[in-house]
């Protein structure tokens, strides 16, 4: 089936015409014009604020003129993963898409169904003339994905809609009314180079699930990162190590699905013996969750420089010592994740190191607590540590209005209960909420699997009953 024949036709149109353009985190300006460009020629007001947010408004329709005005509020920029053998350019390619069942996908890379759904959602109301709702202020946020920078430059007195309706949650049944806030946690050095004083061994790990590092965090997938920090203990304390190159993992808030590192050893046949049995452990520690793990260990030939013995020692220390996944369960709400660390990146590249982390939690003195453990663990490595792109979480308020509304009209619709819920993922809502304290927030979405990874797909029979739903609540927001 093509994907011009999936209902909601109007939604799979308007995903379609973004997905042609690109847009990755930071590089947004076609899409900026893309949107701007929309609103435009639906004669709506349109602007785009000075850090790139693009705001369209629209009047209520007839009859719905004395309920509460809304803000629809969605993400421009999409999470770019590829598998290593697609070639593909993200900032001038349209997403290759396919039909697959009930699902829709990308072909070898992410789909940006994260957060593209919720803004061809937003167009698709936007350019009807048959769908109720109350006056409606359209907020298209931009770099949300690395560091929430759009939210954050969206200045007081610029929306004056009291409810948000955030279109940015991947279950159906879920009704989130909170989120964990993050912070970016850097360690870097710079390191002297020697000649290599042993055999060369390359180790690479891939096939990993990958997925988001918010949502997916609890579920124990692999992480290529700490699974080279693994097996390079192995010969850490007899083998002499030199490392030489490490390339592993990506964006922070993706859990790194593939990676290499290049080495030095005294003896390569005692060190591959060692991690070989390693790699038979972890392959079957990975066998029910991480079917396509692959690990190969294997002699390399190259002529690039390494550091030293004692620097590498401290490097593979540190990868082995610094916290990933699950720090702190909540204790007030359940199976809910309050704090976890993600080691995104390790890059050694002619002596320059650098490990990318990404900590979440829902409670700001956690969160600090996961950060500052980092920190530590990094700084006693010899490494320089950097704090960037702190935002906040977003507090629960179950008893709102529309949460209320929500809730009724769900169980109307399907015979059953949503779940409301908060989520370890981060939303703007948290930090929109900062300026306008007195907006009622709710998020939801339709069903998405394997966001922030190649393994990206949407469920078409998740994007029919969200939309039925969403249609409904715009008309039945509350009076004034």
């Amino acid at each position: 089936m093509e994907l011009s024949q999936l209902e909601p036709q109007i939604i799979w149109k308007n995903f379609a015409a973004l997905n042609s353009v690109p847009r990755p985190s930071k590089k947004e300006e076609k899409v900026i014009e893309f949107i701007k460009n929309f609103g435009e020629k639906l004669n709506l007001e349109t602007t785009v604020d000075e850090v790139g947010n693009v705001i369209i408004k629209k009047p209520a329709t007839a009859g719905m003129e004395d309920r509460k005005p809304i803000v629809m509020q969605s993400h421009l920029d999409m999470v770019c993963q590829k598998n290593s053998d697609v070639n593909f350019d993200f900032e001038t390619q349209g997403i290759q898409m396919e039909v697959d069942g009930d699902w829709v996908k990308a072909k070898g890379t992410t789909l940006g169904a994260d957060n593209g759904l919720g803004v061809a959602s937003i167009m698709s109301v936007l350019e009807s003339n048959d769908i109720a709702h109350p006056a409606l202020e359209a907020l298209f946020t931009i770099d949300e994905e690395t560091g929430m920078t759009g939210a954050i430059g969206l200045k007081p007195g610029q929306l004056h809609g009291e409810i948000l309706l955030n279109l940015d949650t991947e279950e159906d049944d879920e009704i989130d009314i909170g989120c964990a806030g993050g912070i970016d946690v850097t360690a870097s050095q710079e390191y002297g180079l020697e000649d290599a004083k042993g055999q060369i061994v390359k180790i690479t790990v891939k096939g990993l699930q990958g997925g988001h590092s918010g949502m997916d965090i609890h579920k124990g997938f692999g992480n290529s990162n700490v699974l080279l920090g693994r097996l390079l203990y192995t010969g850490v304390e007899n083998q002499n190590i030199q490392l030489i190159s490490i390339d592993s993992g990506g964006l922070r808030n993706a859990i790194p699905r593939e990676g290499n590192v290049v080495l030095s050893v005294r003896n390569s046949v005692e060190f591959i013996d060692q991690a070989n049995t390693l790699k038979a452990e972890l392959l079957e520690e990975f066998a029910s969750i991480e079917k396509d793990l692959h690990i190969n260990i294997e002699t390399f030939s190259t002529e690039e420089r390494a550091i030293s013995e004692e620097d590498s020692k401290k490097v593979i220390l540190a990868l082995k010592a610094a916290h990933n996944g699950v720090y702190r369960m909540s204790p007030d709400v359940k199976d809910l994740v309050e704090t976890s660390n993600n080691i995104a990146r390790v890059e050694l590249k002619n002596g320059k190191l650098q490990i990318l982390n990404l900590s979440r939690s829902s409670v700001d003195s956690s969160k600090a607590a996961v950060a500052e453990q980092l920190k530590s663990v990094y700084e006693l490595a010899g490494m320089k540590v950097e704090f960037s792109g702190s935002y906040p979480g977003w507090k629960p308020k179950p008893g709102s209005e529309i949460v209320q509304v929500m809730e009724k009209i769900y169980e109307k619709n399907f015979g059953e209960k949503p779940q409301v819920v908060a989520c370890h993922a981060g939303l703007e809502c948290g930090i929109i909420g900062a300026n306008y304290p007195n907006m009622e927030m709710v998020s939801f979405g339709p069903t998405i699997r394997g966001a922030h990874s190649p393994e990206e797909k949407a469920s078409i029979p998740s994007v029919q009953k969200y939309w039925g739903f969403l249609k409904e609540i715009l008309a039945n927001i509350p009076k004034k």
